[in-house]
């Protein structure tokens, strides 16, 4: 029996019993089509963190400080009270090799109020080095200046949805907007200079939906933001490297230069690089989609056990059949190599049907649907396809063998006497 006898054999038997083949693939269909979908939906998700984290700039090195402890209880990482403006500008002063830019920042939750709106917004307080860093560009006016931050100016740049929430009609450089911070127990008044151009939101700060002002005006003017040696607390130190800069030795540079101005061993603060974040994040949603795709393999598993359950119904069927085939010359193989073709021809089918719905589903749902502020986004993989079909090939083989197995023991006389 060659190969052409076994696929058209296969065909006129899934054929003859059109209903049954069709719910019989049915799990494979949905099998397959989810395992898709699901590792679709993972590696959308690896894109999207790997974007996000892009788009905070290029050759960036984040500072913050260490855990907070109290009790013999460990906070978490950035708990700490650690970190100050002094510590970048000794930073920049140890003029590390490939440190291209150092900037602080802190930030903080207060209200912004005009005339006619008040809205909750993000308040940064950082340098001027700030907007090329993380490659903020202005739809309006400019960002804040040196000037701004030496003279400890009163000027604001705003997010592009603070700018439209505050001024839904005008350009609001040059009008003023009043800053509420603590509950209305500190409250200042801001001219604004610029308005940073739509970004979207990302990780960390949400330029949207921030206000930036210098770090030095807090300083000035806010007591609780400074330490007992009055040195200005900070969230974050952010560095820029050159291109193809070693960033592990700038680490330890950097480590050394905060170690001996903190006067401690043990770092008191986290070092970590873009690279690092983008490859943590990498790693963690690649689990992530490893389990999704698990998780839908176990509907494939399901649909392996409803193909093995018709191949043995069928074979019951079809005694006679097999019968009449043994007494004219078929030998055991070719009945092994019949049944198991039809079972390997029932889920190869199944495969292709589930590989397409799977990729038009994905594709119907990329950036299509929001949950909690999180979009979907899909991003098909030609592995996860391969994948997919392999599975549902191997279970299609496995399914046939022991009905097939079944199906080569029939007595031939007996099979012919079956009704």
């Amino acid at each position: 029996m060659n190969f052409k006898d076994l696929i058209l054999i296969s065909l006129r038997a899934i054929a003859s019993n059109g209903l049954r083949s069709l719910l019989t693939t049915l799990g494979i269909i949905i099998g397959v089509s989810s395992v898709i979908i699901l590792m679709s939906v993972g590696q959308g998700a690896v894109k999207g963190v790997i974007d996000e984290l892009n788009a905070l700039g290029t050759n960036l090195i984040f500072i913050e400080p260490g855990s907070s402890e109290e009790g013999g209880q460990k906070g978490a990482a950035g708990s700490a009270i650690t970190l100050t403006r002094e510590d970048g500008e000794a930073i920049i002063q140890a003029q590390i090799p490939d440190v291209v830019y150092v900037t602080s920042m802190i930030d903080f939750g207060a209200q912004a109020i005009t005339s006619s709106n008040n809205v909750g917004v993000q308040v940064v307080g950082t340098e001027s080095m700030y907007s090329i860093m993380r490659g903020l560009n202005l739809s309006e006016g400019r960002f804040l200046d040196e000037d701004d931050v030496d003279k400890k100016s009163l000027n604001m740049v705003l997010g592009h949805t603070i700018s439209e929430q505050l001024f839904p009609e005008d350009s609001p450089v040059g009008k003023n907007v009043r800053l509420s911070i603590a509950g209305g127990r500190i409250i200042f008044n801001f001219r604004v200079v610029g308005v940073v151009s739509e970004r979207g939101a990302g990780v960390g700060v949400d330029d949207d939906n921030a206000v930036f002002i210098p770090v030095s005006t807090l300083q000035a003017r806010i007591s609780f933001i400074k330490n007992p040696t009055g040195e200005t607390n900070v969230n974050n130190i952010i560095i820029q490297t050159a291109e193809g800069a070693d960033e592990i030795e700038i680490k330890e540079s950097v480590s050394r230069v905060l170690l001996d101005k903190h006067k401690v061993t043990s770092p008191d603060f986290i070092i970590e690089s873009q690279k690092d974040l983008i490859g943590a994040a990498g790693e963690i949603a690649n689990i992530l989609s490893l389990l999704l795709g698990g998780i839908a393999g176990i509907s494939l598993a399901v649909g392996g056990i409803g193909v093995m359950n018709i191949m043995l119904v069928s074979v019951t069927e079809r005694t006679r059949e097999i019968g009449i085939r043994r007494a004219v010359g078929a030998t055991k193989g070719d009945i092994i190599k019949q049944f198991v073709w039809e079972a390997l021809t029932l889920s190869s089918m199944g495969g292709i049907i589930g590989i397409i719905l799977g990729m038009i589903i994905s594709y119907l749902l990329d950036g299509r649907f929001t949950f909690d502020e999180f979009t979907v986004r899909t991003v098909i993989q030609p592995w996860s396809i391969l994948i997919a079909f392999v599975v549902s090939f191997g279970i299609g083989l496995v399914s046939g063998v022991y009905p097939a197995y079944r199906a080569s023991r029939l007595d031939p006389i007996l099979a012919l006497r079956n009704e």
